[in-house]
This record gives structure tokens, sequence and C-alpha cells, in this order.
């Protein structure tokens, strides 16, 4: 089923430059736009608890899902990237290691949630944009749809376990 969806979207690969070209820049530049629409609208931000309460569950979801959980289990289960697995060039270069799961899935749909829980309009944005990122990746061929797949519920999960964790806004001292 992997290898099917897998054919599926990285057989268009290859067929005309221009769409090469974006999928290349979605899957490998786009997320600096990402973190920069972050950042403005950390920085948009009036009341100063909400803006901490944001940078602390976003910083601690995104260390959380990219830096720990998909580093965990990249340690002990090494997968082939595709182009390895089948043989081919991939479309950008890349580093030969484990692909399961992707650390831009994790990053990303971990960045998207928290935007959510924020701003439920530029959530929905980012939620949008990172599917359209770990797609790329797929079309460039270096993630399976699984790697995808999993970095995405990783990174999902990772800021609904930090929010269970860290004080509800609501329950915050009020500003006096």
């Amino acid at each position: 089923m992997d290898l099917y969806f897998f054919k599926l979207i990285n057989s268009l690969a290859g067929r005309l430059w221009p769409i090469d070209w974006f999928a290349v820049f979605f899957a490998d530049y786009f997320g600096y736009f990402l973190i920069l629409i972050v950042l403005i609208l950390f920085l948009r931000e009036k009341n100063w608890r909400k803006r901490i309460y944001f940078f602390s569950l976003a910083f601690i979801s995104l260390i959380l899902s990219r830096g720990i959980i998909t580093e965990i289990i990249r340690f002990f289960y090494e997968r082939q990237r595709p182009f390895l697995f089948l043989g081919f060039q991939p479309l950008l270069d890349y580093v030969q290691n484990g692909s399961f799961p992707s650390g831009h899935a994790a990053f990303f749909f971990a960045l998207a949630l928290t935007v959510f829980y924020f701003n439920k309009l530029w959530g929905w944005r980012f939620l949008a944009m990172a599917t359209v990122i770990s797609l790329a990746r797929i079309f460039v061929g270096v993630h399976w749809p699984s790697d995808v797949l999993a970095g995405a519920f990783i990174g999902l999960g990772s800021v609904f376990l930090i929010r269970q964790i860290l004080p509800a806004l609501e329950k915050l001292p009020s500003e006096k």
C-alpha cells in the first residue's frame, strides 16, 4: 500500500520542470516562510501571558516531536528512503539517514496545531501548508507516505500531550 501511494504521487516527478521546481520549493524551503509567519503572529500578540504560553507550547511541542520522539524512533528503526530502496535520483539532494518518521511532518504539524490553538484561521492554513510540505516530500522522493503520516501523528500528538501538561491559559493568574 505504501509503495502504491508513493508511486502514485512520485510518478508525477520529472515530467515538467515548473512542477518539479515547486515541489522542491515546498519540500525544502517553504517551511522557512511558515516559521516567519509564526514569529509575526507571536510578535503581534499583545497579551504577554498568551504570548509566553504560545511560545512555550510551540517550543516544547517541537522539541518533543522532532527532537526527541522522531530521533528515538530513528535510532531503533532504520528505514531506507524511497530513492535508495527503489534506486533513483531524488529531485533534491538528501542525506541518506533513515526516513521513518518524517521529521519535517512532525515539526510542521506540531507547529500547525499550536497555531490552531491560538488562531483558528491561521491554524487551518498551517495544517493545509503542513500537508503540502508532506506531500511534496513524497513527490521529490525522500519519504514514503507512511513516513509523513507517522510524522504528522507524532507532531499532533506532541501538542495534545504538552497542552495537557502545561497549565491552561485560563487558569494562569490574571494581569493586575
